[in-house]
């Protein structure tokens, strides 16, 4: 009989885990940690994989539970190019600074919307997916769990790994096919926090004061004319859809494509030079911030803007699926970011 208890304690051990690291255990002890905390601040790199292209970004992102409120900056390692996702009272902004530029959402983003950075909704998905599967290996603690990208149907699970402390480490985001699409590895990440004052407001002379504007002496931005030499063409077209009318227009400081593709699944993609705004200038939009391999772009329910290298992009249709859309961009973000 003794033997047969020592039997059954040691297979609840390896099988259901009901010793020190099981899941219900590890998952407790990094919740309460969590609750304590006031948010967080979190240092990481972030890898994005299209194919054979990898896009490397610097992370920092900052939450503060009082106000319930995000900063998000992302810089592309490749050419600096920095980005902000803003999230306070007044609102959803993802900011250019070197474009002088806002976009202002009515969005209620991130709100049940997972998140590679956000240390907060990685909580949520492991909370709220009762199928999660996890495991203690080679000292450290893993999680892999399902997600939840509206605006990317095709991105499906994720790998969520922490220490024998609890500290997160590293976030894999993957497709359908099993493929990686993410990588975040956790450089720091601090849950007492101290924010300035006004760490989250909408503060012109931050953005406005970028290392990435370029400014006159009579403290106008310089304007640069351009011209659009080689037109980009998507790589991916749906089946049937061809390239049937092109215009080039010429803009106040640059150059405009327009071209239009007809099928059965349409659509309309502008290639245009670079506007860099004389002075920060927000405007509104109904759609979210959506990271878009080199660049973080806007996503509605049926166009796709980004800005890429010199040029911007703006992509729409009205029988595409979002997912088609992504495609589409991708397909041109592809080219673009090697040019």
């Amino acid at each position: 009989m003794k033997k047969i208890t020592i039997f059954l304690i040691l297979l609840c051990l390896m099988v259901t885990g009901c010793g020190k690291n099981s899941v219900s255990n590890v998952t407790n002890n990094i919740l309460k940690k969590y609750d304590k905390s006031s948010g967080y601040i979190l240092n990481g790199d972030l890898e994005i994989n299209n194919n054979d292209d990898v896009y490397n970004y610097s992370v920092t992102a900052a939450f503060d539970k009082k106000g319930d409120n995000y900063k998000i900056t992302l810089k592309n390692k490749a050419n600096d190019f920095k980005q902000i996702i803003l999230k306070n009272n007044d609102g959803v902004f993802l900011l250019t600074p070197s474009l002088n530029k806002s976009f202002k959402f009515s969005s209620k983003w991130p709100n049940n919307n997972s998140q590679i950075y956000l240390f907060d909704t990685l909580i949520k998905d492991i909370k709220r997916d009762n199928e999660k599967k996890f495991e203690f290996k080679n000292n450290k603690y893993i999680y892999r769990t399902k997600v939840n990208y509206p605006n990317n149907s095709k991105i499906s699970k994720q790998k969520i790994i922490f220490d024998n402390r609890y500290n997160l480490k590293m976030v894999s985001v993957y497709d359908s096919d099993n493929k990686v699409c993410m990588n975040l590895t956790v450089n720091k990440l601090s849950l007492s926090p101290k924010f300035k004052k006004n760490y989250f407001d909408f503060d012109e002379d931050v953005i406005v004061n970028d290392d990435n504007v370029k400014k006159k002496s009579d403290n106008t931005t310089t304007k640069e004319t351009m011209s659009i030499d080689d037109v980009i063409y998507p790589l991916f077209l749906p089946s049937g859809t061809k390239l049937i009318d092109e215009k080039k227009i010429d803009k106040d400081n640059g150059q405009r494509v327009i071209m239009t593709y007809d099928g059965e699944k349409s659509f309309l993609l502008v290639e245009e030079t670079l506007d860099v705004l004389n002075e920060l200038t927000i405007i509104p939009s109904s759609g979210e911030p959506f990271q878009l391999l080199d660049t973080i772009g806007v996503m509605t329910d049926n166009s796709l803007s980004w800005t890429s290298g010199n040029m911007e992009y703006y992509l729409v249709s009205e029988v595409m699926d979002k997912d088609e859309l992504i495609e589409i961009a991708q397909s041109v973000v592809g080219i673009s970011s090697i040019k």
